[in-house]
């Protein structure tokens, strides 16, 4: 689904009684409206039972029906999946011939925003997981809650950039603290070479895939799948 939808005109009726545009492609995500211009008119889907529209349509809850009426009715359709869509209008067409119209619609590749801000993880690996903070000027932010290879506490941080649906980040640890009241913000160092590198991929919104190159000697390199834990509210995604 597109991050900023748009609505599509198409008119109905006219002179020739035809839709126009009669081919319109559009983005997943985006609105069409129809507007009757004059005669009588209905927009009926190729596919059985996905619209049927006039004054309303046809089992929305919102009043009207999709029968063939004039009054120069206006509808607006939401089409949220890829696919090329047929209609026609049931006074003068049919599926394919006479007064009929086509909607091809286009994938949209997700893209990261603030929204997918929150905590993830692997389900079948509960226990460790990801912070992640997207915040506002292309920058993102991630902590790995997990351990080392001796069974600790391991705190990695990584802060980098993002494109699309993938983040590179470079990592690092720190050390130097102790438990409070003990704990001297003075002592706290983070390491002067990186650990290594993040590389989080976001499919859509609460699925995603995270991958890791370590440069410290005794880790390996690898990848899991990762899926939203927690979000934070007010942050929309997309």
């Amino acid at each position: 689904m597109s991050a900023t939808a748009s609505d599509h005109q198409v008119s109905v009726g006219g002179s020739n009684d035809a839709f126009s545009p009669s081919t319109l492609t559009i983005n997943a995500g985006d609105t069409v409206t129809f507007t009757e211009v004059s005669g009588s008119h209905n927009v009926v889907s190729d596919t059985p039972g996905l619209f049927r529209c006039a004054n309303g349509c046809d089992g929305d809850g919102k009043g009207g029906n999709g029968n063939v009426a004039g009054n120069n009715w206006s509808v607006t359709i939401s089409f949220p999946t890829a696919g090329t869509f047929g209609y026609y209008c049931e006074a003068h067409g049919a599926p394919g011939v006479g007064m009929y119209g086509t909607v091809r619609v286009n994938a949209v590749a997700f893209g990261i925003t603030p929204g997918i801000t929150g905590l993830w993880y692997n389900k079948s690996q509960s226990g460790q997981g990801f912070d992640v903070q997207v915040l506002g000027n292309g920058t993102i932010v991630a902590i790995w809650y997990v351990f080392d290879n001796a069974g600790h506490t391991l705190w990695l941080f990584g802060q980098g950039s993002y494109s699309g649906g993938t983040a590179t980040l470079d990592v690092y640890t720190s050390t130097g603290g102790l438990f409070p009241p003990a704990f001297d913000p003075a002592t706290v160092a983070r390491n002067k070479y990186k650990w290594g590198t993040f590389t989080l991929s976001f499919s859509d919104c609460n699925t995603g895939t995270a991958s890791w190159v370590p440069l410290v000697p005794g880790y390996t390199s690898g990848s899991m799948s990762i899926v939203r834990l927690s979000g934070v509210g007010g942050l929309a995604c997309p």
